[in-house]
């Protein structure tokens, strides 16, 4: 009997230590991760909340709107939906996300592939293609602004080899071409890098393998580089679709507020700082940014729910699989044990 109490006076203290433990290690968990919180709170969750509640209000930005402002209640969000501006500006920043993806993506995989060769020079080359990538948005629109206005530098060449040179920049039908050239220019690094990384992933093993089955270049490409290299790919294609969609710096520097609306290139950004900031009409500049807001945060939870949750799906499939591979190598391991 008095061995029977014993245990159970062991399996409580036990029990008490464990609990302990976890309560401490959550502790500790708390205070390592309360800095990170209350930095998103602040930065993040604050923000969205002040701008959702501004939007209810036509308010000119002094003092605070409950005050010196007028609720106006959906008012606000239902003329953004509805203004005719807004939708071309809304159809311009998909425009901008379609034509992105379509032009860096397969120069990103090909100079990914040629910088994945051993040459002379490759480096200088790779920090050449990201240099523009770390470059102010700043510096990049003035200069590019400079090249490009009616009697820049580029239409200057063209007419000392007797071509008239087109409007870059105001012409309608050739600003969204412009724009989408200057963005794949300034921000092909980044995906270059990003490719170069997963390529150099890739096991050598499996391209040894396919050189002895006699595949050729091409065919190697084709059948480990691209399959294995598309969870990067559709990494980079995430981030693309949410940076198109908050396009902002670039157009403004180059077109400002004003012209970009006229030259076909307005994006949903710059309608919200002209209509918001520039008009002085805040609780107006406050609900476009909260639309702009849910439309990205749909996009992105379309895009992790259909897209990036096959890499998750595979990734515990394949932990699965090899958890259950060690549970019947130990298990054949003790059986010959035993044997």
């Amino acid at each position: 009997m008095t061995a029977v109490n014993q245990d159970i006076v062991g399996v409580s203290k036990k029990s008490k230590t464990s609990t302990g433990g976890k309560t401490r290690r959550n502790l500790e968990i708390l205070l390592l991760s309360a800095p990170a919180i209350a930095v998103f709170v602040c930065f993040v969750i604050l923000p969205i909340v002040l701008g959702a509640y501004y939007g209810f209000y036509k308010w000119k930005g002094f003092g605070t709107p409950y005050k010196t402002g007028e609720f106006v209640g959906l008012q606000n969000y239902l003329t953004v939906l509805k203004d005719a501006n807004f939708q071309q500006a809304m159809l311009h920043s998909f425009e901008i996300v379609v034509g992105s993806l379509l032009i860096q993506a397969p120069l990103a995989v090909l100079f990914a592939l040629l910088l994945n060769q051993k040459f002379k020079g490759r480096g200088l080359i790779r920090t050449l293609i990201f240099v523009p990538y770390v470059v102010s948005e700043v510096i990049v629109g003035t200069g590019w602004s400079l090249l490009l206005q009616k009697k820049g530098a580029f239409n200057e060449i063209l007419n000392q080899l007797g071509i008239n040179g087109p409007d870059w920049l105001a012409d309608p039908h050739i600003a969204m071409w412009t724009l989408l050239l200057l963005i794949s220019w300034k921000y092909i690094g980044f995906a270059v890098i990003l490719m170069l990384a997963g390529m150099q992933s890739i096991p050598e093993e499996l391209y040894e393998a396919a050189r002895v089955d006699g595949a050729g270049f091409w065919q190697m490409q084709k059948s480990i580089t691209l399959p294995l290299l598309a969870p990067t790919l559709r990494i980079w294609v995430f981030l693309s679709i949410i940076g198109s969609l908050q396009l902002f710096d670039l157009v403004y520097i180059i077109w400002g507020q004003y012209v970009s609306a006229t030259a076909g290139v307005s994006t949903m950004a710059t309608y919200m700082v002209r209509e918001g900031r520039d008009a002085g009409n805040y609780g107006y500049g406050s609900a476009v940014a909260l639309i702009i807001f849910v439309i990205s945060l749909t996009v992105a939870l379309l895009y992790q729910r259909f897209v990036l949750n096959r890499d998750l799906d595979g990734a515990l499939t394949e932990q699965k699989k090899s958890k259950k591979v060690k549970k019947n190598n130990r298990s054949l391991t003790d059986l010959v044990s035993g044997q």
